[in-house]
């Protein structure tokens, strides 16, 4: 069932809010827990790009159907808000959405909207536009969104998928999570053009692009791209900027890599989405102090009591491994 928009501009921050703290406060509970080696998954962690996913999901509506990459936890926490599922996933037991066969890179709740996500670079981004296209040819006025990173723009798939989806004009929104990033390779070493956004706009697609951190600006941004993809029936694509404050793939920081300074995620943090939204939050007195603080324990101790529930459910049997093949 479509769930019933915030009346209030109040209303939305605080639902905002709740989305951001409970992908981080899940995160947390991952870099708490991660080194016992009872999360057998690669993670590739949100941290840095709350906004962005939450933002756009919430504009898009609740029964929108998005496609995720290899980065998919904010995905699935803001599309189910589900943390038993969650972790169990990270655990790889039975009690997860995929019965602990996906792990953190392959979630998916097709119920929720969350189509799937997969490791391998830009390969979710055709499956939007084809479910664009059963969208469009079923009149279901569901809007379909791909999420995905600069380095997926390298890949020739995109390009194609942009294409087809602007000549067919399906409502889909491309939205390029934008950290400069390849892994470690910046774009200038990558891309022989110097905005994404300039590239896009000589297709036939609304193109929208924030370098802001606020979860609300991101939220305005993609409400403009949803009502532009349901009034004129074509494809949008949104550039989004956003730090990734840990390894690509892992737990922890890596400025002693060499590829990036201390300095430039110590400048980020300033604008860091959860505390802007808090601050936010407080300062138009949307909630009281002590309601806000009791909502963040709570949350964190809905996270706490996932992992330890995960962590007691029994691993799926041998058997499980043939189920849900197709031959």
């Amino acid at each position: 069932m479509k769930a019933n928009p915030p009346s209030t501009r109040a209303d939305l921050n605080v639902d905002l809010y709740r989305t951001l703290y409970l992908i981080r406060s899940a995160e947390a509970g991952i870099r708490k827990y991660y080194h016992e080696d009872g999360m057998k998954t690669p993670m590739h962690m949100s941290m840095g790009e709350e906004a962005i996913v939450a933002g756009v999901c919430k504009a898009l509506g609740s029964d929108s159907q998005v496609y995720g990459s290899y980065r998919s936890h904010a995905l699935y926490l803001t599309k189910t808000g589900d943390t038993d599922g969650f972790f169990a996933e990270m655990y790889g037991k039975i009690t997860g959405p995929a019965r602990g066969k996906a792990g953190s890179m392959h979630m998916s709740s097709p119920v929720q909207g969350l189509m799937c996500c997969a490791a391998v670079v830009a390969s979710t981004i055709p499956l939007a536009v084809g479910t664009a296209f059963a969208n469009k040819a079923r009149s279901t006025g569901r809007l379909t969104a791909v999420f995905f990173g600069d380095g997926a723009m390298d890949a020739g798939v995109f390009w194609e998928s942009l294409n087809s989806a602007c000549v067919m004009r399906l409502p889909v929104a491309f939205v390029c999570e934008d950290n400069d990033l390849a892994v470690h390779t910046p774009r200038r070493q990558r891309q022989g053009y110097a905005s994404a956004a300039s590239v896009a706009s000589q297709f036939d697609c609304a193109v929208f692009e924030s370098d802001s951190t606020d979860v609300e600006e991101i939220h305005r941004v993609a409400t403009q791209a949803a009502n532009e993809m349901r009034n004129s029936g074509r494809p949008a694509f949104l550039r989004l900027k956003w730090y990734r404050y840990l390894e690509h793939v892992g737990i922890n920081e890596d400025f002693d890599a060499g590829y990036r300074s201390k300095d430039e995620y110590l400048q980020w943090l300033k604008v860091d989405p959860i505390a802007l939204q808090r601050e936010k939050l407080l300062r138009e007195a949307w909630i009281e102090a002590g309601k806000l603080a009791e909502f963040e324990r709570g949350v964190d101790q809905q996270v706490e009591r996932s992992i330890q529930s995960a962590k007691a459910a029994p691993y799926s049997q041998k058997s499980e491994l043939f189920e849900g093949l197709f031959g």
